[in-house]
């Protein structure tokens, strides 16, 4: 898209070099001398600028005084005033009112050409910025839960609600795989803070240290390697959204600073003198059931109590069956349509296998599995032969098997602690005889027991 500025100047001379000037320099320009054409332009032609130049002290009135019957800044256009009787007074209302900058005439050209261009690019990001959250709003609805199961319409509609709603937190728990994260884009771009941003942080995947300087910043020294200062995630999303995933992998001691962000809306960087204050609103996540962590002091209860404002449930695949009959079509065509696949029929055998199957990866694990099959298909009949589901029926889990999905759904430490826990239950919660199942050391076994939180399974 090409620069565009809108010139307002009264001086005819300055306006005509200026207007020969950026037109030089493939600028789409536009040049009036007086405030009436200046909202012709602007109201009847539905002008949009990426940056206006506009002298203050018109014939027809004081373009400050219009440019606030305009409502002030809008993202997408830069106004930069010039004039030859700007006061200090002048100046500071004009940055107050959000203009890009204040200058007086006469003005070094280069310096003025500087700031036009730096003005067009932070039009230019803003405008970008407006399109992509558009795309965002559009394409998470509460309709992409497909499904005409009771839960899902419930959860739908749960969903559609809560969007309409100021809270300031939410917890959404479910499943591996279930869609929480889906849920929470969908809050947030149909939600009150859509035009704000949007900010995740997966708490299972980074260690204490960097969740901490992530999450709320550091100023230069605070630690080694801390050279400059680093905005936080909390103050990146002002105005917006923060998604916490995966909050009950948190460490304790994390989760008494936060509940006091979440609490004071106000926190301190590391090495840190000051607080900053933020407006943010939390949505939490957690495949755990966070009550029970609650209950076993693996999570703090007050701040449980200060998130779950309210409280989403994901209801398992397993749960829902029914959903697959719009699921698994709707997924064929979206794998059609990327990989150029043209599958449309889809066996008895196939559906038949998708019934019976337990899904313990939820609908991560069946979007997995479809775009697989689609992939593999040579003509229009879905291959159900590469659809390689165990079993038939729903496994038994015992105390001396793991079922270990391999779709992507479980990190390496998930299958982890799976392992360790199946094998304490097995032992009756006893370390030794566990560590000998998992020809490891006491010692060894002792140190993942306290990584996972694993403390109430040992006898």
């Amino acid at each position: 898209m090409r620069n565009s500025l809108l010139i307002i100047e009264d001086e005819i001379l300055l306006g005509k070099e200026l207007a020969h000037h950026y037109r030089k320099l493939e600028w789409e320009v536009w040049l009036t001398r007086n405030l009436r054409e200046a909202r012709q332009l602007l109201d009847d032609q539905q002008l949009e600028p990426l940056v206006v130049l506009s002298d203050m002290n018109l014939p027809d009135g004081n373009a400050l005084d219009f440019f606030e019957k305009l409502g002030g800044h809008h993202a997408g256009c830069e106004w930069i005033f010039l004039t030859g009787y700007g006061t200090v007074a002048d100046s500071v209302r004009a940055l107050r009112l959000g203009t890009y900058d204040f200058l007086e005439k006469p003005c070094d050209p280069s310096r003025l050409q500087l700031l036009l261009e730096s003005a067009a690019r932070s039009a230019h990001a803003q405008r970008r910025l407006a399109f992509e959250a558009a795309q965002g709003n559009a394409r998470y609805t509460p309709a992409v839960f497909a499904g005409a199961s009771p839960r899902t319409v419930k959860l739908r509609q749960l969903l559609e609600r809560l969007a309409q709603l100021p809270f300031s937190s939410l917890v959404i728990q479910g499943e591996t795989g279930s869609g929480k994260g889906l849920a929470a884009r969908v809050l947030h771009h149909n939600g009150l803070r859509r035009q704000g941003p949007w900010v995740e942080l997966n708490c299972a995947a980074l260690p204490r240290d960097l969740v901490e300087s992530e999450l709320f910043g550091y100023e230069p020294g605070a630690f080694t390697g801390a050279k400059n200062r680093h905005h936080g995630l909390l103050e990146q999303a002002d105005g917006g959204t923060l998604f916490l995933d995966e909050i009950g992998e948190l460490d304790p001691g994390i989760q008494a600073k936060l509940l006091k962000a979440v609490e004071d809306k106000r926190f301190r960087l590391l090495g840190g003198e000051r607080d900053i204050q933020v407006d943010v609103q939390i949505i939490a996540a957690s495949n755990r059931d966070l009550a029970k962590e609650v209950e076993t002091g693996h999570f703090r209860g007050d701040l449980y109590h200060r998130l779950t404002v309210f409280q989403v449930e994901i209801p398992p695949l397993r749960e829902r069956k029914e959903d697959l009959q719009i699921l698994v079509p709707m997924l064929v065509e979206e794998f059609n349509a990327k990989a150029g696949k043209r599958v449309r029929e889809i066996p008895e055998a196939a559906w038949s296998a998708f019934e019976r199957y337990h899904w313990p990866g939820n609908v991560r694990e069946l979007r997995n599995l479809i775009e697989r099959c689609v992939l593999l298909a040579e003509d229009e009949i879905f291959p159900h032969q590469w659809l390689g589901l165990p079993g038939t029926t729903p496994p038994l889990d015992d105390d001396s098997t793991v079922r270990l999905p391999l779709d992507g759904s479980l990190s390496l430490d998930e299958m982890e602690r799976r392992i360790i826990e199946t094998a304490l239950t097995q032992t009756s919660g006893n370390v030794t005889a566990a560590a000998r199942l998992l020809k490891t050391t006491r010692e060894t076994l002792r140190y993942r027991i306290q990584k996972y939180h694993l403390e109430h399974v040992v006898k």
